[in-house]
């Protein structure tokens, strides 16, 4: 299997013909013909339960006439870089994971992407599966595959081989027929700025520093605890990555909340922390988890807020209001709501920051004049009478 040559599979629900490529060699005069293609549909497999960083364990591509499955355990993948250097377009599913991968896999990603899951996001869906976004457009029922499946082992069966071909068989055909309805509804510079957005988004383990905004329940620390949590967050985030292990393996969140609120000075007071068990207290581990408790006690003052804390009292209300409105928005123009805003942008343009994306471009042209009369008292949220809201203006 490891040799797999060209070949076709015939499952119930799709006929799918592939390449295993397993040598650099291959690897280099396909992408040496790819490269000069308008377009690449791609996929990836991996997996991360074990490790810190995702293991990559498959790439599939459909261009130039075939689909490949490359082999990442059995040949260099730098050839890539060259393919993503390229104007060729690559064509994806729910991408922000396969960058992620890429990146630490490749050491590259496409610098052209276009996302068929935020694209679709445009078109009136929210966040679907491709399964469910090809049953939709293409009336295509896909393959389901195992969620379970262990992507590293070799040989790969023919189920999986099929299912991961699938993946990307019909994305240049979801592609055009979403791109139609996009250059209907004049909002296809809309996603190719959405993609963009998602191509700079920094991926996982970039910044240990902010790693404490993904706990939960973070929020309802007091702010000595939270800078607590923040630099216990931070270490356990740089131990993880040094040893490529999952963060959860290297100390709870629990433990992190723990810590926070006890605030340990020695090891016994950090014995007596919840989530905090004996490993946790012996040789280095101990005491670079209470230097780290003594160096987030120390910087209490330069704790960046969480979203909503260093807004203005008088406008947090508003945040709620606005996310309401955002709703509406997202409703009538059939457009995901998580697209329009976050709240993250919501306290952002509330608070006047400078590059607020609420502040520029489409979102502002949707959102950005209701945003304002809100908060101005120029305008309130009325009920329409069927499950809508209305804009409406206010007496001066």
């Amino acid at each position: 299997m490891d040799q797999r040559t060209p070949g076709s599979r015939h499952r119930k629900h799709a006929f799918v013909t592939y390449r295993w490529i397993a040598s650099t060699a291959e690897l280099a005069e396909y992408v040496a013909r790819l490269a000069g293609e308008p377009r690449y549909a791609m996929d990836t497999e991996f997996h991360r339960e074990r490790t810190y960083f995702p293991k990559l364990a498959l790439v599939q591509i459909l261009g130039a006439g075939e689909i490949v499955l490359i082999d990442p355990l059995a040949c260099d993948l730098t050839p890539l870089r060259t393919l993503f250097a390229s104007q060729s377009l690559a064509v994806l599913h729910a991408a922000q994971q396969d960058l992620d991968v890429l990146t630490h896999a490749v050491g590259a990603v496409p610098v052209r992407m276009y996302d068929t899951q935020l694209a679709a996001g445009f078109c009136g869906y929210s966040t679907p599966s491709l399964v469910s976004l090809l049953q939709s457009e293409l009336k295509v029922t896909a393959a389901k595959g195992d969620r379970l499946t262990d992507w590293l082992r070799r040989p790969l069966t023919d189920d999986q081989c099929d299912y991961a071909a699938s993946d990307v068989a019909h994305l240049f055909d979801l592609h055009d027929a979403l791109d139609a309805q996009l250059v209907a509804d004049g909002r296809t510079q809309w996603v190719l700025d959405a993609c963009e957005e998602l191509l700079r988004k920094p991926v996982s383990g970039t910044d240990p520093d902010m790693a404490w905004t993904r706990l939960k329940d973070v929020r309802v620390l007091k702010p000595r605890a939270r800078s607590v949590a923040r630099s216990v967050a931070a270490w356990r985030e740089r131990r993880a990555m040094s040893l490529d292990s999952p963060v959860r393996q290297v100390l709870p969140d629990l433990a992190i909340l723990g810590i926070a609120q006890k605030q340990p000075r020695t090891l016994q007071e950090l014995s007596h922390a919840r989530g905090v068990d004996e490993r946790h207290t012996r040789g280095t581990i101990g005491k670079e988890l209470l230097e780290a408790v003594l160096e987030g006690a120390a910087s209490e003052a330069g704790l960046p807020a969480p979203d909503g804390d260093d807004l203005d009292r008088a406008l947090r209300p508003a945040v709620t209001l606005v996310s309401a409105w955002v709703s509406e928005v997202g409703r009538r123009e059939r457009i995901d709501a998580s697209l329009l805003a976050t709240r993250h942008d919501l306290v952002a343009f509330l608070r006047g920051d400078a590059d607020a994306r609420l502040a520029v471009g489409w979102r502002h042209d949707l959102l950005g004049e209701g945003i304002r009369r809100l908060v101005a008292g120029e305008a309130a949220l009325t009920f329409d009478g069927t499950g809508g809201l209305n804009l409406i203006d206010v007496p001066g």
